[in-house]
């Protein structure tokens, strides 16, 4: 009688175990079907003929050529095949008012249709269709963002023009009109209710406009690699964040002539520790391509196998925290050789294919 019992609560425990392990096994089978599933997703391509009508003038480097040059190049590779082409829709000033002030919103509206040739001075030029452009450049990373977040797509490179990176609330500066990536972040926090969003900004200008939007918003953390001493002159060590944001905003200014092994250096040593311990639920990549080697207006040597290395990183730092989930959208790159070359890189590694 005084045996049973023991053997009664061993067996119960036997039981459980083999419930347990049934559920893990389960559970296993199906974060193994997800993984799965997430691998087989294709990556979106997001373009559309609109965005060659932002016409900045002859002898620009920021002219549609730009375009033109990765679209005919992933078609020559024979990826644009594989990859999903989504098309962009212009963006409601609802999501524009997010980061800009009604009134800037105006005044880029009116200059562009008055003709003026530019938005708030000669550093941002503008032509009279440059408004529904811009439009689109922000609905396009939305529509980019939508179709990750519906599962139809594993991530996203956009191809739009004009670029946000240097766009203030209330104020244009470096081509740049509305702050795409700033406007695709507080989607992403406000429409899709992530609250934490990581950015990486690659362009070789540092991202005055992001950085000066976010400064106090411990939610973005906002990493920036870029030459300096350069435009537009911010973009220091010591460029920390501000107030509750101090500590989310990482600069790495570095000097003119720096290459792949440079750009690597602080992907690992800066941004993977500090993306591992921010944790994101969203990464948005400012593509811009204008470190590369030969570029028109950079000083750097980033070769594409540098930047399939650096897209590497990122990818990895979304799958290890979020999914997958990754949208990147081109900012500057004005050699347009090597910014087809460097895009069609970051495109392969985005797609999990590694370069020929």
């Amino acid at each position: 009688q005084s045996m049973s019992k023991p053997r009664g609560v061993s067996a119960a425990r036997l039981l459980i175990w083999l419930v347990l392990l049934v559920v893990w096994a389960g559970g296993a089978r199906l974060a193994g079907a997800a993984a799965d599933a997430l691998r087989s997703l294709k990556t979106g391509f997001l373009y559309g003929d609109i965005y060659l009508k932002h016409e900045t003038g002859a002898g620009h480097p920021e002219r549609p050529e730009r375009l033109t040059a990765i679209v005919a190049r992933l078609k020559q590779k024979g990826l644009l095949n594989e990859l999903v082409v989504l098309k962009p829709v212009p963006a409601s000033t609802e999501w524009l008012r997010t980061v800009h002030t009604q009134e800037y919103i105006e005044r880029v509206r009116k200059d562009c249709q008055a003709g003026t040739g530019y938005v708030d001075s000669p550093d941002s030029p503008a032509s009279a269709d440059s408004y529904l452009v811009a439009l689109n450049a922000v609905g396009g990373v939305q529509s980019a963002i939508d179709a990750v977040m519906e599962g139809k797509i594993r991530n996203a490179f956009c191809a739009i023009r004009p670029p946000g990176h240097h766009a203030l609330k209330d104020k244009a500066m470096g081509f740049c009109l509305f702050n795409n990536v700033a406007i695709a972040a507080k989607y992403i926090q406000q429409k899709h209710r992530l609250a934490k969003v990581l950015i990486v900004d690659w362009d070789v200008h540092h991202g005055n406009g992001t950085q000066a939007i976010f400064d106090e918003d411990p939610m973005v953390l906002y990493f920036s690699v870029h030459q300096s001493p350069f435009y537009p002159g911010t973009g220091s060590a010591g460029d920390i964040g501000v107030g509750k944001g101090l500590g989310s905003k990482i600069n790495v200014p570095l000097p003119a002539g720096c290459g792949d092994a440079d750009y690597k250096k602080a992907f690992e040593e800066r941004l993977k520790p500090a993306a591992a311990a921010f944790k994101p639920d969203f990464v948005l990549v400012s593509a811009g391509f204008d470190a590369a080697n030969g570029d028109l207006l950079g000083g750097m040597k980033v070769t594409p196998q540098g930047y399939a290395e650096l897209t590497r990183i990122v990818k990895g730092i979304a799958e290890a925290s979020c999914n997958g989930r990754l949208v990147s959208m081109l900012e500057g790159g004005y050699n347009t050789e090597a910014l087809a070359a460097s895009v069609e890189a970051h495109v392969r590694v985005l797609m999990g294919s590694s370069a020929p």
